[in-house]
Formats: C-alpha cells, structure tokens, sequence
C-alpha cells in the first residue's frame, strides 16, 4: 500500500513546543494507573460531582506542560514536579466536563477558558472552583444535621432483636418481582447469594435468602445444596428463578421478564427482603424485614403523598442510554426511586434551599446532586470487604437493577455515598485540594506495587470565575467558565496558545441523555436563576454527539474550525482520543481535516481503570489513551509509511509493556490508528478511502504480529 511518498520524518520540522517531540509516556502512564485506582481522593476537585469519562489529570498536566513549553526543552518529566508560572499563556478546552484542562492549566500558572454545552458540567466546574470558607460549609452541614437529619434517620432504622432497641440502618435489600398469568408472583434473584466477600475464596462467608420463608442464612458463598434453618426449606442457593432475560415459574413454565411488566406502565413492583444495620459498637449485622419494617416504609409512603417537596417532573427522553430504563417502563426520573428515597432527598433539597448565602447554598445543592447517584433504585451492592454502593452509573447505560440496594441518603460513619459521607469525603477533600494541589509522586514500575506519596509542585488554586473575555483580561487570577456551544466562542481570533480537551466519542456514552438525571432535580431549582437550566431536558441543539459518524464528523468539525480561529498561529490543538473502530478514527481524522489542521505528532499513554465495570466486561478493553497533536495546516509535507508506523507502534507498545503495563490488541490499535492519522491528515480523503486505509494498514500489522 502506498500512503504517500515515502518519506520518513519522526519529528516535525517546524515545531514550537516540546509535545510535537516527544512524551514520556512510560513516566507519565506509571503516575496515571496509580491515580486511576483512587482519582476521587488523588484528584479530587474534578469529582466533587458526577461526571463521564473523567479523564486523569496527572496526564493533562503533563500534556500541558508539554504543550507550553519550547521544542528545546530538556524533558517534561524532569520538571512534571516543579512549580510553573505560564502566566502569559492562554488554555481553551471547549469540552471541559469535569475541568480536568482548568484545574491544570491553573496549576500551572496559565490562565484557562472552558465551555461546555451540558448545564450540569458548567454547574459543577463552577462549584469545584469557587473558594468558601471551611467554617461556613461546616456551619451549613450542622444545621442541616440539626435541621432535617433526625427526619431523616427516623425512616432507616429497625429493630435490633438482641436488644429489643432500634438501631441505624445502612442498607435496605430490595428485589425486583413480576407475576404470571397464574398470579404467582417471582422475584428476579438470578441466585438467593446476596451478599458476598469482595475475595470470597479468602472469605467464604455469605449471606443467603431462603426463597421459601425469606429468612435470612449465613453459609458459604459457593453452597449448592442448603437446608433452611428457619423453614427446612430446601435448595441450591446458586439458582434463582431469573436467568437472562427470563424467568421459570414453580411450575416450569418459561416467561420473558419484559412480557409479565405491569400492564398499567410503571416500573416493575419490587419487595425488600434484607437490612444491613448498625448497632452501637459498630457490629454490621443483616436482619429479616420485619412487620415494624414494612410499616415504617408505608408511613414514608403516606407522607409522600401529604408533603410539598421541590421532586422532579421531568420524563425519560428517548435514547441510546436511556431506552433499557424506558422498556422497564422507567418513563420519568422521579421512577428511580422509591417513595422512602424520594421523601428523604424532598426534606433534605428543601432544607438546602432555606440556605441564605448563595454561595454555599449552591455549594451544599452541588453535594446532594452528587448524592444521588448513590441513592436510587439503579444501584446495586458490591459486597463486603469493599465500597458497599455500586452507583448508577457503573453501566454506560441505564440498566434496570433487578436486586436494587437502597441507601441511607443521610447515612452514619460506616456508610458509603451518603449525604454526610460524600459531604467529607468528596466536598470538603476537593475544598482542601484547592489550597494543597498535590501530585503524585512515584517513583517505580507498573510490576511492583510500591506506596506513592503526595508532593505539591503548584501553589494553591485560587481564581475567580468570569463569564466574558473583557473581564478575563483583567485579571491574572481570572478563570472563564462558559456554558454554551463551543462552535460560537465569545473570544478573539489568535487569542489562545494551546487547546487541550477530551471530545465526545460518536457512539458511546451520551453526556446529556444522562444528566438529566441529576438536571430533573436541579432544572427546577436554578431556572429562574441561570439561563441553561431554563428548558426541557440538559441537550442541546448543538451537542457533539451522534451515533452516525458522518453527523459527528460534521458536529466536531465545526468545534475544531472555531478552535482553529481563536489558536495563535503557532499553538497547538491536544486532544486525547481512543476508539475500537476504524469509523471512530476516520470521523476524527475528517473533523481535523475540514477545520484546517494537521496531525503532527501522536503519544499514547494510559487512561483508564482496567478494572472499571465496562472494561470488565470487554474481550479486549482499551486502557490506553492517544494523545494527538494538531496544527493549523501548512506545507509541512512530512510522512509515514505503512512499515514505519507498524514498526513505530510496536516500539511504543514494547515501551509501556516493558514497564509492567498489559497491552491489549485492542490498545495496540489504538497506537496503531493514532499513528496513521499523521499521514492521514496531511491529505484530504473521503471518509470510506480514510476507514480503508486504516483497515489494510490495520490488517499488515496483525499480520506482521
């Protein structure tokens, strides 16, 4: 195959910063992996509320660094530890989600501009950045603890029958149940294990629900054959009547779950089965439901139904991650949680609109919103011996839990993804992170399990958010938060040195059709106050996202060519990108080549948790990110031929692998497209001959292989 003339030139010929040379990417991918086991308490101000595909920042410090500094300079690692002060420069991300670019380019000492379309994203980037004194948010915490807690333990409490005397509640078991046509009521437990040790060969204790009598057994995790100690029942705790998509009636009929969904279109009934409570000496203990239990839940019911409380409205729109929760018949937001969640989060939300000072008002609104996510009926339990909650998000799509797991909303000290617990252990971490902007130091290989310690290398985060160019200027500490689309930039041509940022990915996850979740609950508060949350769901006409690549070419397309116009002459554009189809890169290469821009150099480096949920679950997951540099387009006329960039990614591959890092085939693509969009984009193709390319090029290398 014939790219281009052959040609071979690593380093472009006309560089102006050290990133079109090179990368460490080894030293750079060692502190990633460790910060993305923790990346909520090792860089904590980009998680003080839900967002998607977070990227890590010790890698967008590092491709910040690298993009602000000369061709000349000596190594990027060598001052990845050192204090900076490019108070001359300008940092644009027009995707900012969680404001991973602003929080490093400000560490830096760069001034920094994000905008983004979703209203959540603007809401929550602002929260992270702005400065309130630790005294006020405690004092706020307090008189909410004093205010509105007490309503709220009231209903996670039960019967310690030791004691006689009530204790906290952690967790409430519920199980999703449908009926047949023979009114027998099944509950969906593919197996009646339903709490396990995170390393159960280690520790094999579990704990079982009879299907008979539903009381409560303690055994092993792998028993096959038990006998119910409270009923005699016997059975096979591994298999429940639920399998797939079906069930097995008593009888041995075979139904489809979705066909025996109630008629009158809500969501399935479900039944609590188990608690996880609390007693005094800190003892975790799992109890029965109780009659006392059930009443307590009825009375929450009832008193729903008296109260005026500031609940969402809004519906479940149509789409690719919301359509599973919509065919259970999950047709509005306030369906993902029960009468008792939704109770208990009205009396908080109310409470927390009561708040007189806006600033931490809207700082304790940002904490319950984040709340949520741990407290709905899409959540599910971990198990012992880790964090107990498994939050909704842990899909990318909305999936049904059919053994939901209901949290304590206000929660104790042994709780997890609770209002006070996230109040410490997400808002205040992400206060302090402000004043002691820590990196990770380490120093090691992927092989070796080392402890890395924290080191600051920035001076503390202190800036003031603006919204217009005019009052940018003005001030060194200035950031520029702006929501809205990034294809119409209220700033000057030639204005920024470097864009950095994560696009959206085509057909992966879409940002709003999720964050209407948590802008159903927020909409309603902020409308009248900020113009994005005064409309009907968090999209926009103007979202870079669409399944079609062919759209999405066109839609980033338009965001890369107002990048193009506001980037100096000599600045760069950085984006981090990876994908498993060659449609994904070739939409990429597309979007580049429309607005005027060239690839000239690409880096990869680690990403993503291997251990995340859906990486879990895929043949081969993608843990590697490439980091691609593009310039504005001139007669750079440098090439790659199909031999050098397969012989180029194995090197790179060989690089990370010899550094303990596991390489998948599916990251050696990765490497491999990132590499052919070099000579790709120095030239304008139709979008079947760029995928065609890719392919052969694709296809040598796993031949060569």
């Amino acid at each position: 195959m014939n790219l281009t003339p052959k040609q071979v030139l690593f380093i472009p010929p006309h560089a102006t910063t050290a990133i079109e040379r090179d990368f460490p990417i080894v030293e750079i991918s060692q502190v990633a992996e460790r910060e993305s086991w923790r990346k909520e308490i090792n860089r904590p101000i980009y998680h003080i509320h839900k967002w998607w595909a977070t990227r890590l920042g010790s890698v967008f410090r590092a491709i910040t660094l690298a993009a602000l500094s000369p061709p000349d300079t000596n190594n990027v690692w060598q001052n990845f530890y050192k204090s900076h002060q490019f108070t001359d420069k300008v940092i644009l991300d027009p995707f900012m989600g969680s404001g991973t670019t602003l929080g490093e380019a400000v560490k830096l000492g760069a001034k920094a501009i994000g905008c983004d379309i979703n209203p959540i994203s603007t809401f929550l980037v602002r929260q992270a950045f702005t400065r309130v004194p630790e005294t006020k948010l405690r004092a706020a915490f307090a008189l909410l603890e004093h205010k509105v807690a007490p309503e709220i333990r009231r209903y996670y409490q039960t019967r310690d029958p030791q004691t006689g005397k009530l204790i906290s509640v952690l967790y409430f078991f519920w199980v999703k149940t449908v009926t047949t046509p023979n009114r027998e009521t099944i509950p969906l437990f593919s197996r009646y294990v339903f709490s396990q040790n995170a390393y159960p060969k280690k520790k094999p204790k579990a704990q079982i629900v009879c299907p008979s009598c539903w009381g409560i057994i303690e055994n092993r995790y792998d028993a096959i054959d038990l006998i119910c100690p409270h009923c005699e029942y016997r059975f096979n705790p591994q298999k429940g009547p639920a399998s797939g998509q079906y069930i097995i009636a008593k009888d041995g009929t075979r139904y489809r779950i979705k066909d025996l969904l109630p008629s009158n279109g809500n969501p399935p009934d479900h039944r609590l089965y188990a608690i996880m409570a609390l007693r005094p000496n800190g003892e975790k203990v799992y109890l029965p439901v109780g009659e006392e239990d059930l009443s307590l839940y009825a009375e929450a019911e009832a008193r729903l139904q008296s109260e005026t409380l500031p609940l969402p409205t809004l519906k479940v729109r149509p789409g690719h991650n919301t359509n599973q929760a919509r065919s259970y018949n999950y047709t509005y937001w306030r369906d993902f949680f029960n009468s008792r969640q939704l109770l208990c989060l009205g009396l908080l939300l109310r409470s927390i609109l009561e708040i007189e000072e806006k600033a931490i008002r809207e700082q304790m609104l940002c904490l319950f919103s984040s709340t949520l996510e741990f407290n709905n009926l899409f959540c599910s339990f971990k198990g012992e011996g880790t964090g107990a909650v498994r939050h909704t998000f842990s899909n990318h799509i909305l999936k049904p839990e059919r053994t939901p797991l209901e949290n304590s909303i206000w929660g104790t000290g042994k709780s997890s993804g609770t209002f006070s617990t996230l109040f410490e252990s997400r808002l205040m971490r992400a206060k302090s992170y402000l004043d002691c902007p820590f990196e990770i130091d380490f120093k090691g290989d992927l092989t070796k399990r080392t402890a890395s310690k924290k080191t600051l290398s920035s001076q503390p985060i202190n800036v003031h958010t603006v919204e217009t160019w005019e009052h940018f200027q003005k001030k060194q500490d200035s950031l520029m938060v702006l929501n809205g689309d990034s294809s119409h930039l209220p700033l000057p041509a030639k204005s920024v040195d470097a864009v950095i940022t994560d696009p959206p990915y085509f057909d992966f996850v879409h940002y709003s059709e999720l964050s209407d979740f948590f802008f159903a609950w927020l909409s309603p508060v902020f409308k009248d106050r900020y113009p994005e949350f005064a409309k009907f769901d968090s999209s926009d006409q103007g979202e870079v996202q669409d399944k079609d690549p062919h759209v999405f070419t066109r839609q980033l397309a338009t965001v890369f060519s107002e990048c193009q116009r506001v980037l100096k002459d000599n600045g760069v554009l950085v984006f981090s990108f990876h994908h498993s189809k060659v449609e994904g890169w070739a939409a990429i290469c597309q979007a580049i080549t429309i607005a005027g821009m060239v690839v000239v150099a690409a880096h990869p480096v680690h990403g993503e948790l291997r251990a995340a949920t859906p990486k879990k679950a895929a043949k081969a997951p993608i843990s590697i990110d490439a980091i691609l540099i593009c310039k504005k387009y001139s007669s750079f006329n440098f090439y790659l031929d199909e031999q050098t960039i397969i012989s180029k990614t194995k090197t790179l591959g060989k690089r990370l692998e010899d550094a303990g890092m596991s390489i998948s085939t599916a990251d050696r693509f990765v490497i491999l497209a990132s590499q052919m969009l070099i000579p790709l984009s120095q030239q304008t193709r139709d979008f079947k001959s760029v995928c065609s390319l890719l392919e052969q090029v694709h296809q040598a290398f796993q031949s060569s292989c």
